[in-house]
């Protein structure tokens, strides 16, 4: 597929991040897009910004709120597409919301496990199963989805507990390599990639913190604060709840703004790689470069000593 014009495309956890700019980047090229999410206000800055942007005439953006853990809404959200976009096939979906919790078996809640993992790879999973039957309507699709470079690597850091997120990444990377050959038996006409963003400047850690209370004005929970300073070698008691809040302030800040790839970066490279028909797109040089190390030496990669040659070669902030 190497124009976008005159397509449609649905992508999932689009009211900001990566989700927004691919909006935004597709309607630019002559793309038409629904897009989905939890946030309505969100969503309503996407589609005002793609209006801002100002497309070529003829596209169309639609939002819908959806939680993509939930069949029955990704089911009603395809009908949605299809009723709105006056259309029965989809040309490119890109499975693209989560969110980051749960990361410890043992300090935190089942609850917060299973809701990360349900969003990020049940999300993916079902929006697959839900859409492709547009997708096989269609002349030609692709199937995009996103997972990490902590489904090459799982780990944050040598001290930074982060199960659920990896393995649901590592979930959907196996799931897109097998689809690959599903899709070359049953529907050759459909391609897939799983894309694998490094360190991308996106707003998870808010938007996490309010897909797992349901409000949008949700709060830094002040347990989860403390143990993240104690983690840092800090003692938190020496910091009032205001200094706990502001420290996770300036902590989300600076993920979003000092973070080496933006989220319109990441969006024109996984368009590229969409275009070029690679299957595997790795998003950022922070990712090429862990993706190179753990090849190099796999049985290495958990050691100690490899993340301070991680730190080296990319830059990360361990523990970040």
């Amino acid at each position: 597929m190497k124009d976008f014009t005159g397509k449609l495309a649905v992508i999932t956890g689009g009211g900001d991040g990566m989700g927004r700019e691919l909006a935004r980047q597709l309607a630019a090229q002559g793309c038409s897009v629904a897009i989905c999410d939890v946030s309505r206000p969100a969503m309503a800055e996407t589609l005002a910004l793609i209006e801002a942007d100002g497309p070529p005439q003829g596209v169309r953006a639609t939002a819908h709120r959806v939680d993509v853990s939930d069949e029955a809404e990704l089911v009603r959200f395809r009908d949605e597409v299809a009723a709105q976009h006056d259309t029965d096939r989809l040309h490119l979906l890109f499975n693209n919301a989560g969110i980051g919790a749960g990361g410890s078996l043992f300090t935190d809640s089942r609850e917060a496990w299973d809701r990360t993992f349900n969003v990020c790879w049940g999300g993916v999973y079902l929006g697959v199963r839900t859409f492709l039957p547009m997708l096989q309507a269609a002349d030609e699709a692709h199937i995009v989805n996103t997972s990490s470079i902590n489904g090459v690597w799982g780990s944050l850091g040598p001290n930074v507990p982060h199960t659920a997120y990896v393995a649901a990444k590592f979930a959907v990377r196996g799931f897109t390599e097998a689809l690959i050959t599903d899709l070359r038996v049953n529907a050759p006409h459909i391609r897939c990639s799983v894309a694998m963003p490094g360190h991308v400047g996106t707003p998870i850690m808010g938007n996490t913190r309010k897909v797992l209370s349901g409000r949008e004005d949700a709060t830094p929970d002040l347990a989860t604060a403390r143990a993240r300073v104690a983690r840092m070698g800090r003692d938190p008691d020496q910091f009032t709840h205001e200094e706990l809040l502001a420290m996770i302030a300036e902590q989300q800040r600076r993920f979003v703004e000092d973070a080496p790839t933006s989220a319109a970066e990441a969006a024109a490279l996984i368009l590229e790689g969409v275009k070029a028909e690679r299957w595997r797109i790795l998003v950022g040089e922070d990712a090429h470069g862990i993706d190179r190390l753990v090849r190099e030496d796999p049985e290495a990669a958990y050691d100690p000593s490899f993340f301070e040659k991680l730190r080296q070669v990319t830059g990360w902030r361990l523990g970040r």
